[in-house]
């Protein structure tokens, strides 16, 4: 099992996606794909399915967005977090991951669950999230929905139709510490690496002094580490 702590520039959750996941496919040399919340829009190109010959599934709650993804990928209309899943997707995938959705499960537990049911025996679960603990995300647990997304608004303006905000429960975000590691461990999951990141961008636009307190804050911290501190983390698991 490999624990490491980083600075949020190397967090693999947005720009750095396509090749840290890539990456992984590659070296587990993964074959049927699951991509959980990926929608109109997987991390993986169309190009690169093609050419490592994928069976790449994009999944959304939504079936409208489905509809929207290239005929390169096949597409799957399910909840994971609230519904089982349905007998021929058991043990139908080799690797299953996501990026920036497992902050809005409400349900952890029966989430990762359903997630170990749909991977074959030795197969790879990879996933990158924000956690709870760092102040702007514990505020967006705690406050109600219109006070967190009037504070986003401000924070971190964004396209309101492309880049809408869903409600965000952090079950089973946390970084890696010893009780998520039971968590995993007890549903039949092998941790192979857990990542905390510390640091987040939400006060460099409208706080700068605010944003460089933070920037000192979280490079102490990577080098004296608060699992239970970290903005994001990334796990990826193997069920046994």
């Amino acid at each position: 099992m490999k624990i490491a702590f980083h600075p949020l520039d190397a967090f693999e959750g947005w720009a750095l996606a396509p090749k840290a996941f890539g990456e992984l496919i590659e070296r587990f040399g993964s074959k049927k794909i699951l991509e959980v919340g990926s929608g109109a829009g997987p991390t993986m190109s169309t190009d690169f399915v093609r050419k490592h010959g994928l069976h790449y599934v994009t999944n959304d709650i939504d079936a409208s967005e489905l509809e929207k993804s290239d005929p390169a990928y096949a597409r799957l209309c399910h909840d994971f977090s609230g519904h089982d899943p349905l007998p021929d997707l058991i043990g139908a995938f080799d690797f299953v991951f996501s990026r920036m959705v497992n902050e809005h499960v409400q349900d952890g537990e029966r989430y990762y669950r359903n997630l170990h049911q749909v991977l074959r025996p030795g197969g790879i679960c990879a996933h990158c999230f924000s956690t709870l603990y760092t102040l702007p995300f514990l505020a967006n647990r705690l406050m109600p929905e219109f006070i967190s997304d009037k504070l986003l608004d401000i924070f971190a303006p964004r396209d309101r139709h492309r880049h809408g905000k869903f409600k965000a429960y952090y079950s089973w975000s946390r970084g890696p510490s010893r009780t998520m590691i039971r968590r995993f461990e007890s549903l039949g999951f092998e941790v192979v690496e857990y990542h905390g990141y510390f640091g987040h961008p939400y006060y460099a636009r409208r706080a700068p002094f605010l944003h460089s307190l933070e920037k000192l804050k979280s490079d102490w911290l990577v080098r004296h580490p608060v699992a239970l501190l970290t903005s994001y983390g990334k796990v990826i698991l193997r069920k046994r």
